[in-house]
């Protein structure tokens, strides 16, 4: 699997087998899904292919065939697991050391105020380990989450 020196996902990527449970929930031959740190909302989680790709259309026709399923089986978890309203699936990959495409699922509570709504939720994002949740409390909402996947139909 190609990747990238000094990309921080590629890192993980070829660290698969040694991950802790918040950088590795799950994975397939084309993508891993990891809880997201620098975040206080729990089960915010990324979907990241585990190749270096920078750009939605450099996606093989494989990888874009599963993305949606997986997509869709991690917003029934976090639904089982945090009772979220709804999930938000958003996609940018432009930030320093993150230009790694990653799909953001992000649960939405019920009780999330207005302003952090919709785009507003990414204010969420960008915390310190002191201001987020801690490595603990990512490994165990990347437990809870993985009890509730649902198998690949694949």
């Amino acid at each position: 699997m190609p990747i990238s020196a000094g990309c921080l996902t590629c890192d993980d990527n070829a660290r698969l087998g040694s991950l802790p449970s918040r950088d590795h929930i799950a994975a397939d031959r084309y993508w891993r899904a990891a809880h997201a740190f620098g975040t206080g909302m729990p089960g915010w989680l990324v979907v990241v292919p585990l190749r270096h790709v920078t750009a939605i259309a450099e996606l093989t026709d494989a990888e874009a065939a599963v993305l949606g399923q997986w997509q869709v089986r991690l917003s029934r978890a976090l639904h089982s697991v945090t009772g979220c309203a709804k999930t938000y699936v958003a996609q940018f990959a432009e930030s320093e050391g993150f230009s790694h495409v990653h799909f953001h699922v992000i649960p939405r509570m019920s009780d999330l105020p207005p302003e952090r709504r919709g785009p507003g939720v990414f204010g969420m994002l960008g915390r310190s380990e002191d201001e987020g949740l801690g490595h603990a409390r990512r490994d165990e909402m990347a437990d809870r989450i993985r009890e509730h996947l649902e198998p690949p139909p694949w």
